[in-house]
């Protein structure tokens, strides 16, 4: 059955078109209120939004088949990220796809503000020449404050010194010596606010930056200071803001962006030293055009168990192009191994060897992790709530990363171990094909399958004829079969793989043969 995604806010054809080519059912349901969206969405398994539509923990909850929400855009506010990772539902964005938008409109601002472009011009087309009146400054010269020295404020930067201004900026995130690469020089808060003639805001919103620019802070400034907010509302003090515009504490502000929107009634709207704009920042064609086309590549990834580049509520590093082939071997080999085990351990081991030992390995870890919760729980797991699902069944996860190899054939390896348990596995030749090549010590090389057995028997003629036979009785198909045989003398185990899964009763005669020590059925 074709999955189906909710577009809930309007994004560009573009993107729209890239996931019906894919074979998605697109249901596009806009303006819809909350409570309508609530009973559209059962039954989806994607949802994508811009900034209008709150995503709740209520709206998550009616879409109990969600694999993933995506924001066509870069902020986050209108989603609960928490309550999404508690569900298991990914959370996109698309970071990049408006980053020039959003510094050219910037730009537009500060010179707007410095000039008095909107003031004049709504002066001469009221009938009002009034040179005089909207006296401006230069740029040139001016010192620039840059709260925020991101993908957008770095794009300022380097935008602001075509101009020839001084930069200083305040950013947690950002070294002194990135900053120099940038010709910007990184200080305080406090300092960047004493100093700027123009100050620019591109923070993300959140309970660190909520009203940071506030009256104490303003006091701070310059009396020619121009603040400029293309960031998110709320990150300057609103109505702090207008007092100190009214009582001349600052020059001039120019805003994009507000605490409630849409918004039409302000306190701000009536002085004559701001200028605004109705969060017009990513309102570029081709910002949208981006945007669209990048969270319906995200989505499309999410959908298809793929590695997602812009998950903002996965708890692991990047995956580099020689790790994402190995992330879903990862997930096949964690369901098998969840098999063997039977039971939820206490401790499991996940190791990485080889190449793929010199990196992060927390997407594998993740990946291996949803594998075996998927077979231990009955709660919806994914690759954004298995950490937190493993914590709270008390399970310490050990990763283990080395660029060296014991196994004697395979140059990389993924090992799961608990106890005395343990299962390898890795990709092989041109087609890059995966393969389980030990189980509990034992070698074998044999593709994971969704159908398996796995049989310990004594290592003497006989055994593997009676099996073969028990299952060829039954009907059972066999599609494939390894032996392996173990350091421990007259061990030995049989992986087979077969086209249908195999019957309690006829699991349990299997146990019953002359030689069996064991049988489990296991899937991948």
């Amino acid at each position: 059955m074709s999955k189906r995604i909710v577009i809930a806010e309007e994004i560009a054809d573009a993107g729209l078109d890239r996931l019906r080519s894919a074979g998605f059912i697109v249901d596009v349901q806009l303006n819809k209120s909350a409570g309508e969206l609530h009973a559209i969405l059962d039954g989806a398994h994607a949802l994508i939004v811009r900034s209008a539509t709150m995503v709740d923990a209520a709206m998550l909850a009616a879409g109990k088949q969600l694999v993933v929400v995506a924001r066509a855009g870069v902020g986050l506010d209108n989603i609960d990220v928490e309550a999404a990772t508690k569900q298991g539902v990914m959370v996109v964005n698309a970071p990049q796809s408006n980053v020039l938008s959003a510094a050219e409109h910037t730009m537009a601002l500060i010179l707007s503000i410095a000039r008095n472009v909107p003031q004049a011009h709504s002066a001469l087309t009221a009938g009002r020449w009034e040179r005089s009146k909207w006296e401006g400054i230069e740029l040139a010269g001016k010192t620039l404050g840059i709260l925020g020295l991101g993908r957008i404020g770095t794009l300022v930067a380097q935008r602001a010194r075509a101009f020839d201004m001084r930069l200083v900026a305040y950013d947690p995130y950002v070294s002194a010596e990135r900053g120099r690469e940038l010709g910007v020089e990184m200080t305080t808060l406090e300092r960047v606010v004493e100093q700027a003639d123009v100050l620019t805001i591109h923070l993300p919103k959140n309970k660190e930056t909520t009203g940071i620019i506030n009256a104490d802070m303003l006091k701070r400034a310059k009396r020619s200071l121009r603040i400029v907010n293309v960031a998110r509302g709320g990150i300057a003090d609103e109505a702090d803001l207008a007092e100190a515009l009214r009582n001349g504490t600052i020059a001039g502000a120019a805003l994009d962006v507000f605490t409630k929107e849409p918004v039409t009634d302000s306190p701000l709207f009536g002085l004559g030293n701001i200028v605004v704009t109705p969060h017009l920042g990513a309102s570029t064609r081709e910002a949208q055009d981006r945007a669209g086309e990048v969270v319906a590549d995200m989505v499309q990834l999410a959908l298809n168990g793929d590695f997602v580049p812009f998950a903002v509520n996965l708890e692991a590093g990047d995956a580099n192009e020689t790790l994402k082939p190995f992330v879903p071997l990862a997930d096949r080999i964690g369901r098998v191994f969840a098999s063997l085990i039977e039971s939820t351990p206490s401790t499991i081991e996940i190791s990485t060897t080889g190449e793929i030992g010199g990196y992060d390995p927390g997407l594998i870890t993740i990946s291996a992790l949803k594998g075996m919760l998927s077979v231990w729980s009955t709660d919806q797991v994914s690759l954004v709530n298995a950490p937190s699902m493993a914590r709270n069944l008390n399970i310490t996860v050990e990763s283990v990363a080395s660029t060296t190899t014991t196994h004697r054939d395979y140059v990389n390896l993924i090992t799961l171990r608990s106890g005395d348990r343990n299962i390898a596995a890795t990709l092989t030749g041109r087609r890059r094909e995966a393969r389980i090549v030990m189980i509990d010590h034992h070698l074998t090389d044999i593709p994971p399958s969704e159908h398996m057995l796995v049989v310990k028997n004594d290592d003497q003629p006989g055994a593997i004829g009676r099996v073969a036979s028990a299952l060829g009785n039954a009907g059972i198909n066999i599609a494939n079969m390894d032996v392996g045989s173990s350091e421990t003398v007259g061990s030995a185990l049989m992986c087979i793989a077969t086209t249908t899964a195999v019957p309690l009763d006829v699991l349990q005669h299997l146990r019953t043969l002359e030689g069996i020590s064991s049988v489990v059925s296991v899937g991948a």
